[in-house]
C-alpha cells in the first residue's frame, strides 16, 4: 500500500514540540503572574534594607548617618524606587487575585483589563508616593 505524495510530504515535515518564546507571544497575565513572583522575591530584599535601616536607627548616630546617606544616593534611592513599586505592584497583583478568588473577573478579556489596570496602577502608585515623598521633605 503506497502512501500519496501529500501524505508522504506532510509526514516528512518536523513539527516543533511546543510554540517557543520567539513564535509565542505571552498573555498579559501570564505575564504579570511571572512578575508578580519576581516582586515577591525582591520584596525579601526590600525588607532587609528596612531591617538594615531600624538596626541602624536603633544603634549609634554615625551607623544611621551612614545608612541614611547610602539611601540617599543615587544607587540607594534607585533601589528604594525599586522597592516601592515592586511594593505597590505586588499588593495590586494580590488584590487582583482576591477579586479573582471571589469568581469575578475570569473571563479572558476582564482578566486582561485588570493585569494592565495592575501594572498601570503599581507605576501610578510608585509615582504618587515619591512624589507625596518629596514634598513632604520640602526637597
Amino acid at each position: 500500500m503506497s502512501k500519496s505524495p501529500a501524505t508522504r510530504e506532510f509526514a516528512r515535515r518536523e513539527r516543533p514540540l511546543s510554540p517557543h518564546l520567539t513564535i509565542y507571544r505571552p498573555p498579559i497575565t501570564m505575564t504579570m503572574s511571572i512578575i508578580h513572583r519576581i516582586t515577591g522575591g525582591a520584596l525579601y530584599f526590600g525588607t532587609l534594607l528596612v531591617a538594615v535601616w531600624l538596626m541602624a536607627a536603633a544603634s549609634s548616630q554615625p551607623v544611621f548617618d551612614w545608612v541614611n546617606w547610602a539611601f540617599g544616593s543615587w544607587l540607594g534611592r534607585l533601589i528604594l524606587f525599586g522597592y516601592t513599586w515592586a511594593l505597590m505592584h505586588h499588593m495590586l497583583g494580590g488584590v487582583r487575585h482576591l477579586v479573582w478568588d471571589t469568581g469575578a473577573g475570569l473571563e479572558k478579556h476582564t482578566a486582561s483589563k485588570i493585569a494592565w489596570a495592575t501594572l498601570a496602577g503599581s507605576v501610578l502608585l510608585t509615582l504618587l508616593i515619591w512624589i507625596a515623598g518629596y514634598m513632604a521633605r520640602g526637597a
